[in-house]
């Protein structure tokens, strides 16, 4: 027993060891930026200053929501006839929602900018129609539809995995029941899927809501997130960061409070079913 116990974390020391220099060690120093001065002096000035990025805070929050729910909303439907297809049409639809995720987060953004621009593909059609140009570029809808573009994928793979191990003869039996297929839906599908949809949630919500990048290059300066308030900061010189890591650790904590209400509800969910 002891010797198991102690192979097993003779194996587990590389990722402890991992954890420990690229997880814990920078938030301790996250944590010590945020309630200290430039000159090392304790402070809580710093924690003050949130207060100024409060429509950072609100809109961040906002978009992210509304590109959840729509990422949702696609990523249900689609994984859900994933499921019904023979196994060949889903390893091929499988490998078509990965591919972005192997190209370049930048590039994949970029060529929404050639597509949305005044004069981008979009608006190039629209014009021969006689109806642009339209304003799709620079606009809070231009930010999310690249939120909605580039974690799609992180949607569909937890809600199709937990989807296909779904028994079909739980399906049948409800089915034998009287169930129509409104009710298996609502009844079977829907109940045994969540912990996939939560899971799929968390992580479109935790990347949209601090992200910086698709703000930037599809929303303009006039669509202010928070992730971009702290990249602007840390960029501003040393004199800034510790402003810079307030706002990262309450954006942390956010996001933690976020990650420990979907993780109860997904408890409260498979203790109901069982």
């Amino acid at each position: 027993m002891n010797k198991k116990g102690f192979g097993s974390r003779i194996v587990a020391s590389p990722y402890i060891l991992w954890a420990a220099l690229f997880v814990i060690v920078p938030l301790i120093f996250v944590a010590y930026f945020a309630f200290t001065t430039p000159d090392g002096a304790f402070t809580l000035s710093n924690i003050a200053q949130i207060a100024k990025y409060k429509k950072a805070f609100f809109q961040s929050v906002l978009y992210s929501l509304i590109a959840t729910i729509i990422t949702l909303l696609i990523s249900y439907p689609m994984a859900y006839f994933m499921t019904k297809m023979k196994v060949t049409a889903q390893k091929m639809i499988m490998v078509i929602v990965m591919l972005p995720m192997w190209m370049n987060f930048l590039i994949r953004t970029y060529s929404w900018i050639s597509i949305l621009a005044n004069k981008g593909i979009i608006n190039t059609f629209l014009s021969r129609l006689g109806i642009g140009p339209l304003k799709l570029i620079n606009t809070p809808g231009a930010v999310i539809l690249g939120m909605v573009y580039d974690f799609i994928p992180y949607m569909i793979l937890p809600i199709y995995t937990v989807m296909s191990k779904i028994d079909d003869s739980l399906i049948e039996a409800a089915s034998d029941l009287g169930a129509n297929s409104f009710n298996r839906l609502k009844k079977v599908i829907i109940p045994l899927s969540f912990p996939g949809v939560i899971s799929g949630i968390t992580m479109v919500f935790v990347p949209c809501v601090s992200t910086f990048y698709i703000s930037q290059k599809l929303g303009g300066n006039k669509n202010l997130l928070i992730g971009d308030a702290i990249e602007y900061l840390f960029n501003s010189g040393p004199d800034f960061y510790n402003v810079a890591s307030a706002l990262s650790l309450v954006l942390m904590i956010m996001i933690l409070v976020c990650l420990f209400v979907m993780n109860y509800f997904t408890d409260s969910e498979e203790a109901t079913i069982l």
